[in-house]
């Protein structure tokens, strides 16, 4: 047998590890799929932005552990989280590892899912609604349009050393859309770069607070004004910069649904 494939088989716990994402907020948003195994695990292990009414379908025995993470505070390291689903797996249960949005996005799951191999722990991975289509659509901001961006990217908010980890030149373009995860406290970095390195002092932006939620707000702008924007919301919020976030004024459903 090959080395890769004898690394494949080395399945030897008879628990199994859920990586389960929860979606943006809205506890409607969950897939069919994250709602039975929510129900069924004997364990679970969820973060911050997990809501309370998603936590609520979890069996009644079931062991809830919190781990969830602030800026600038851990209330349980990775290393540990790790370690805590290898342990709780190896005990033969059915752990379901609850992140919020998609657990494949600025989530951590790769590098839980990384550990979970090498301890031979069985996992299966259950996407979520990520916060940038979750969170935009609510605020009626399409990521893409025929008439304002081609492409979208993604991007952590958690900037190394004044953004110097991030190419700005690529995206300071004019026909794509741009999502910054975790980004308000370095808002004013991102709107320094982007402006450094060419983007128009006027391009649109928009922050989404607790988008999906029925507390959801959404602060338009130019990107002239996005730190100052950030000034009045918190976290969790996304900040979009493109032209397509000028749509929110026109097509923003969902503010009206819950006034």
């Amino acid at each position: 047998m090959s080395e890769v494939s004898s690394s494949i088989v080395k399945q030897v716990t008879k628990g199994l590890v859920s990586l389960v994402g929860a979606g943006p907020g809205d506890p409607d948003l969950l897939t069919l799929k994250a709602a039975r195994v929510i129900q069924q695990a004997d364990v679970v292990v969820y973060d911050r932005l997990v809501s309370k009414d998603i936590l609520a379908m979890a069996n009644s025995d079931a062991e809830m552990l919190y781990v969830g993470k602030k800026l600038d505070h851990h209330c349980v390291p990775q290393d540990q989280i790790n370690q805590l689903l290898v342990a709780k797996a190896q005990e033969c249960k059915h752990v379901v590892r609850l992140k919020g949005g998609d657990s494949f996005i600025f989530g951590r799951g790769g590098e839980e899912c990384e550990t979970l191999a090498e301890n031979g722990v069985r996992f299966e991975v259950i996407p979520g609604i990520t916060a940038a289509a979750g969170a935009t659509a609510y605020a009626g901001i399409p990521l893409t349009h025929r008439d304002h961006a081609q492409s979208v990217q993604f991007i952590t908010g958690h900037l190394k050393k004044d953004g110097e980890n991030i190419d700005w030149q690529s995206l300071a373009q004019h026909n794509h859309t741009i999502v910054f995860y975790m980004g308000l406290k370095e808002s004013p970095n991102i709107q320094k770069n982007l402006l450094y390195h060419g983007m128009r002092a006027d391009m649109p932006v928009a922050i989404i607070e607790n988008g999906t939620r029925r507390e959801q707000k959404v602060f338009r702008g130019d990107l002239k004004d996005l730190a100052n924007l950030a000034k009045d919301a918190i976290s969790p919020a996304l900040i979009i910069v493109g032209s397509v976030a000028q749509l929110h004024d026109k097509l923003a459903w969902f503010q009206e649904q819950v006034e």
